[in-house]
């Protein structure tokens, strides 16, 4: 009995070991995991990297000024800029007893257009060239100091022929030495329409009207005047004349 049961404790442990042994070998392999080296930053010398390497330069040049064109200079910039247009207040303000500038729209001087008997062309009516001798002959007389006299002639010329353009400024210049500055206001009204193709006369026409404003004390209107005749006509002596008396008569008006 004794023999039975060491046998039987045998086997249990023999049975055992089978087991162990076999469970050992099902059990999967595990990977193979060399051993690395610790890497412990903190432990390693750190190493500073190496300065960075600049191109040699020469103290010399980089000393030198930069050339003169690459400055922008104030002096520059002042002789680049335009000068400005002038306008009618800078020409205003030029001085006492000195003619004021012509605007730079000015047209060139006309070609003296002044003479009545030159248009007396054979395809004149026999009515406009009566009309045209009266108007002459009037002219002269108020070159000659006789507004009187050139008045009744002139008053004849439109008579004679009404559409005469020529006969009502004359008409408008007599009653102006007369000193009857509303008529010859209203007469320049009928020239300027009869005009309106001929610069010459037209800057006659204008200028007479600034003659009349000035007289009346209009100023601002005599001067207005005055620069559109010499728009049209630059060569306008009235105009430039009565400018230059606006300036030494009253130069605040002129400004």
């Amino acid at each position: 009995m004794a023999m039975n049961w060491l046998s039987l404790r045998n086997y249990f442990f023999a049975a055992s070991l089978v087991l162990a042994l076999t469970a050992a070998g099902c059990a999967p392999p595990q990977p193979y995991r060399p051993a690395y080296p610790r890497n412990d930053v903190s432990s390693a010398p750190r190493v500073p990297p190496p300065p960075p390497v600049y191109p040699p330069t020469n103290q010399e040049s980089d000393r030198r000024p930069l050339p003169q064109d690459q400055r922008i200079r104030e002096q520059d910039l002042k002789a680049k800029t335009p000068p400005a247009k002038e306008t009618r207040e800078s020409a205003r303000q030029a001085r006492v007893g000195e003619a004021p500038a012509v605007p730079e729209t000015t047209a060139p001087p006309l070609p003296d257009d002044s003479s009545l008997l030159a248009k007396i062309t054979p395809g004149v009516t026999p009515q406009r060239a009566a009309s045209l001798r009266l108007t002459d002959e009037g002219s002269k007389l108020l070159d000659a100091g006789e507004p009187a006299k050139a008045l009744s002639r002139l008053e004849r010329t439109i008579v004679i022929d009404s559409t005469n353009p020529y006969g009502y400024y004359y008409l408008a210049k007599a009653q102006f030495r007369l000193g009857h500055y509303r008529e010859s206001l209203n007469f320049l009204e009928v020239a300027q329409e009869r005009l309106s193709g001929e610069p010459f006369w037209l800057a006659e026409v204008h200028a007479l009207r600034g003659e009349n404003y000035r007289a009346l004390g209009q100023l601002q209107r005599a001067e207005d005047s005055y620069l559109q005749a010499l728009r049209l006509n630059s060569g306008n002596r009235t105009a430039t004349d009565g400018l230059a008396r606006l300036q030494v008569e009253s130069p605040s008006a002129t400004r």
